[in-house]
């Protein structure tokens, strides 16, 4: 399987190249030297561990960009794979346009799922585990088959997929108060912490991808709680069609020599806007088309 992609094998221009952006400045030498992104890794590592969240990388590092932060990613990842986790799959973040406008970006982009961020309805998740989480409701791809790269389409991720599931992504920002420009997202893993993924199973060629629907509740601490109304979306909010999101990663990561694999888990994007999530709160998503529910509980 191939898990991480190699950037220390091409220049930084070929990286350039391969992202599809452009720099201000010569291609030939990186804005921030090799040095300085191991040390922004192990800031975010830090971070993370520690549970208190760092300055915006923009602000201590300027003129870092996109090539450096996702190169500050794949430093993250290979740290958490020489300490014995594994990569399960992908994740796309900014998949919608609103949260691109937002951060003045004309496309997604992604990050890694690992094996320690696969959680269960089951088990509560600590939310003292986490900087300052947050959930989206995502409709995830299992695949069943290996996905090509280049040119891959709509139509080869629906052949490809196992099953769609319905999944709460758990979302975390190694940032301060969520302060953060599309370098800073990148470079901390696209601000991913984990996963829910729900029991049902669906077949995507038998279901209309672009018009599945979710309403998300909410339900306090206690037996007497309250359950509220949150939010709710539907799927072609994810790039008009989450199998678009699919194909857009596998095309993305094959500019690095990296495949989406058979067994891989994908989330495409929030059908709904981020919550923030507060001990003794339960999540509750229910999606349509026959999806069916997924919950969440923290503690």
């Amino acid at each position: 399987m191939d898990l991480i992609p190699t950037f220390s094998v091409r220049s930084d221009a070929a990286r350039v190249a391969a992202l599809g952006i452009t720099r201000h400045h010569s291609e030939s030498e990186p804005i921030i030297d090799d040095q300085r992104r191991q040390q922004v890794a192990e800031l975010l590592a830090h971070a993370e561990q520690t549970r208190k969240p760092i300055e915006p990388l923009v602000i201590g590092f300027p003129g870092i960009d996109v090539v450096d932060a996702y190169e500050i990613q794949l430093l993250g990842i290979r740290r958490r794979v020489a300490g014995g986790a594994r990569v399960v799959g992908h994740k796309v973040g900014l998949s919608s346009k609103v949260m691109q406008d937002m951060m003045n970006v004309d496309e997604p982009d992604y990050g890694h799922l690992l094996d320690d961020m696969m959680l269960t309805e089951a088990d509560p998740i600590r939310t003292s585990a986490y900087c300052a989480p947050r959930v989206e409701f995502e409709v995830a791809f299992i695949l069943g088959e290996d996905l090509p790269g280049e040119g891959c389409t709509e139509n080869d991720v629906v052949r490809a997929t196992r099953a769609i599931v319905p999944s709460i992504e758990l979302i975390d920002s190694r940032i301060r108060d969520w302060q953060i420009k599309i370098e800073d997202t990148i470079a901390d893993n696209a601000s991913s912490a984990g996963v829910v993924l729900g029991t049902k199973r669906i077949d995507p060629s038998t279901v209309d991808l672009t018009n599945i629907d979710v309403q998300v509740h909410v339900t306090g601490a206690g037996a007497t709680a309250p359950r509220r109304f949150l939010a709710d979306g539907r799927s072609d909010a994810v790039l008009g069609n989450p199998a678009t999101s699919v194909a857009w990663l596998a095309n993305k990561v094959s500019a690095f020599g990296v495949a989406l694999r058979a067994g891989d888990v994908v989330l495409p994007g929030s059908l709904t806007r981020a919550i923030d999530v507060h001990p003794g709160e339960t999540f509750t998503a229910v999606f349509g088309r026959g999806l069916g529910q997924v919950t969440a509980t923290f503690s």
